[in-house]
């Protein structure tokens, strides 16, 4: 099976074109050229099952566009998101931020989806998909330290509570790498399919190990890749594994 993460920003691309006419006007104006290649690209790693991370669900940015549902159909995939901030969240109040989520695309039969929700921090999404013989977890962690050993401790227990197989995949925003989940992973019984710890952050120039694809005993990884793709901030991650 095969499993690809990326962090599309809100597909608003990357580079010069995101700071024009003001710095940061891309995330507020969006670039409709950017989506197709993003699911051109999806379409030729023929994926299993896709985590998308910073997707944007239907505002203005994306001319009313749900970017999960665009490239599910595209690609002729099941599709499961959610807004990231928690149905108490006043972000559910702001035009274009209350439309901002995470993603999985699926081509087999689902088994079960669950929608569980950190206590603390503002990105508070986690995402569960529930197959017959797995189960896969894809997070968006804080920017803040503090919260997002928090946002650990709750995933751990989640992750105690599942009787199959895990996968935990997302943009975890280690500034400090894999260091900085040490404790978490060994406690969960986790290991990264990233084995030399390639860096998957900015993509024009990568410095830091930002996104993750963890397993757990019972999943045997075959294959890892970050390609040279450049639609986002961040560069995908591709994971070819198969389960005992």
């Amino acid at each position: 099976m095969r499993l690809l993460l990326y962090n599309i920003r809100y597909a608003v691309g990357a580079g010069a074109s995101m700071h024009v006419p003001l710095p940061g006007a891309g995330y507020l104006l969006g670039n409709q050229s950017v989506l197709p290649d993003i699911t051109r690209f999806v379409r030729s790693c023929d994926p299993d099952f896709v985590g998308l991370i910073e997707v944007d669900t239907g505002s203005i940015r994306s001319r009313m566009i749900n970017q999960a549902e665009a490239i599910a159909t595209e690609l002729g995939m099941n599709t499961s998101y959610e807004i990231k901030y928690g149905e108490s969240s006043l972000n559910q109040l702001i035009p274009i931020i209350r439309k901002q989520g995470n993603a999985f695309l699926a081509a087999e039969r689902v088994h079960g989806e669950t929608f569980h929700f950190f206590d603390t921090g503002i990105k508070r999404l986690i995402l569960e998909l529930e197959m017959e013989h797995f189960a896969v977890f894809l997070v968006h962690l804080s920017l803040k330290y503090r919260h997002r050993h928090l946002q650990l401790r709750r995933l751990y227990d989640i992750i105690a509570d599942t009787k199959k197989p895990v996968i935990v995949a997302g943009d975890f925003n280690t500034f400090w790498g894999n260091n900085e989940i040490y404790l978490f992973m060994k406690a969960a019984g986790l290991k990264s399919a990233n084995m030399l710890g390639l860096p998957s952050y900015p993509s024009r120039s990568p410095r830091k190990e930002l996104d993750f694809i963890l397993y757990q005993d019972g999943i045997t990884v075959r294959n890892f890749e970050i390609p040279d793709v450049r639609f986002s901030d961040h560069l995908p991650l591709i994971c070819d594994f198969d389960v005992r």
